[in-house]
């Protein structure tokens, strides 16, 4: 058996393989073992690929004996959201309506970059039901809890994604956003997550949620490795109309650099009026490190995050109208409820919203002409309670579903790249910041990322 610890770094096992101090067999079976004894206790995995992963595995190991030049992953154990596609797999999106679906007959193309890149896929991980969800916890494969403290929500949609990767079943894993998905759950994770700008990775293969919102985006422990991943997943692909035809741009030199040249401001008004004074010091915190002295409002933010919310409605709804009338009863009533009530929505109120996108875009991008990066919450607390239904937020008991990417979603609304940074205060859960630059910027956020990691390592 590898006698790496569970908790090593993707760039740490990669080295390992490729020196021969290990094999990639032996990193998988310890990882599959590991799923086995302790997932039970979390809810990660959905679906388990272990003969898969063997046979990758020992196809890495082939190519080293053989003299191959191995990918960036060599042996690295991943797994993705139950919303790509993997061969052989019912690509559920969370839901018990999905399951019925025949297997799908190639995967994702994210997935196939992985396996290019030498890693192994261990399965598909547990998500809200068709992505339209915060708390992680599914009503048909039961809650992904926070293996930070299990009494807790790993946050959503891509809760299984952000589970996996904190308990040390894998070093990273594969999620998506749209409004907020894999910042949220990095949040109360205490994760790495990148939500990259709209368009620069391909959806092919994957369950949409909302077409003009949805992105792909990676999951780590460290900035690291969260930038090695990316790299591994960039590239132009026509099957996804959206994907934009920009060349590769590799991060992974790029996050030495720190955060010199960069000028960083701080988001304040909106986002500070219903934040936890925790979230507000965890942001501080962050502006101070990195130096940014400026605090800006950014300009009819909650107009955005309400057309966001409109648009998500509407188009989420569209997407599922004959699942709603033939089987309605297999929703998560939650999930029906306000896909129901998006498929009511009037198509003059969408047209505004998307509209008032494009104001939006050109609001933040002049502010972009002025600043490099704006940092602000990713979400208003710490990962509540399971089963906890609603939130205190600006003194007002508010829905807890609705409003925990309150500070997420207006973002999304306009594609901008974010880096998903967690901030803890000893053995206290974390809180999240965002890193936010504007588009095709990826490597800025992850250069400022890396400034905060190693700033916090430092903090103990």
């Amino acid at each position: 058996m590898s006698t790496l610890h569970s908790f090593a770094s993707a760039r740490t096992i990669a080295n390992a393989v490729l020196r021969g101090e290990t094999s990639a067999e032996e990193i998988t079976r310890a990882a599959l073992d590991r799923v086995a004894e302790q997932d039970g206790a979390i809810g990660a995995f959905t679906d388990i690929t272990a003969e898969r992963a063997l046979e990758e595995a020992k196809a890495v190991d082939r190519a080293r004996a053989a003299g191959a030049a191995l990918g960036p992953l060599a042996g690295v154990p991943y797994a993705v959201k139950n919303l790509y596609g993997v061969t052989g797999l019912a690509t559920r999106a969370g839901s018990k309506i999905n399951a019925a679906d025949p297997p799908a007959h190639a995967d994702a193309l994210l997935v196939s970059r992985m396996k290019a890149a030498g890693a192994v896929l261990l399965g598909a991980l547990n998500m809200g039901e068709y992505a339209y969800d915060f708390t992680g916890e599914n009503a048909h494969y039961g809650p992904s809890r926070n293996p930070l403290d299990p009494t807790r929500m790993t946050g959503g949609s891509s809760g299984g994604s952000a589970a996996a990767v904190a308990a040390g079943f894998v070093p990273v894993s594969l999620g998506s956003d749209t409004n907020g998905s894999i910042r949220v759950p990095a949040a109360f994770c205490g994760l790495y997550g990148l939500k990259p700008t709209y368009g620069r990775l391909p959806r092919t293969g994957t369950f949409p949620f909302c077409d003009s919102l949805d992105h792909l985006g990676p999951f780590a422990r460290s900035v690291e490795d969260l930038a090695l991943t990316y790299d591994a997943l960039q590239g132009h692909d026509a099957s996804d109309p959206v994907c934009a035809r920009r060349p590769v741009q590799k991060t992974s030199p790029e996050i030495a650099k720190g955060g010199d040249g960069l000028r960083i401001a701080v988001a304040g008004g909106y986002f500070r009026n219903d934040a936890e004074p925790g979230a507000l010091a965890a942001l501080d915190w962050a502006a101070k490190t990195v130096g940014a002295v400026d605090e800006i409002d950014i300009p009819q933010v909650a107009e955005a995050r309400a057309a966001a919310f409109l648009i998500t409605n509407a188009e989420g709804s569209a997407l599922h109208l004959e699942r709603l009338r033939k089987r309605p009863a297999d929703f998560d009533p939650d999930t029906r409820d306000r896909f129901i009530a998006g498929a009511l929505i009037p198509a003059s109120w969408y047209v505004s919203a998307q509209r008032f996108r494009r104001i939006f875009e050109s609001t933040m991008a002049e502010l972009f002409e002025r600043y490099d990066i704006i940092l602000a919450p990713s979400a208003p607390c710490r990962a509540p309670k399971l089963g906890q239904k609603t939130i205190v937020l600006g003194g007002r008991e508010v829905p807890l579903r609705a409003n925990m990417g309150i500070y997420t979603q207006p973002i999304s609304f306009v594609g901008l790249p974010v880096a998903a940074v967690p901030v803890r205060e000893s053995d206290e859960l974390p809180y999240g910041i965002q890193v936010i630059a504007k588009p095709w910027h990826e490597h800025h956020c992850l250069r400022i990322a890396a400034v905060l990691e190693k700033a916090s390592a430092a903090r103990g």
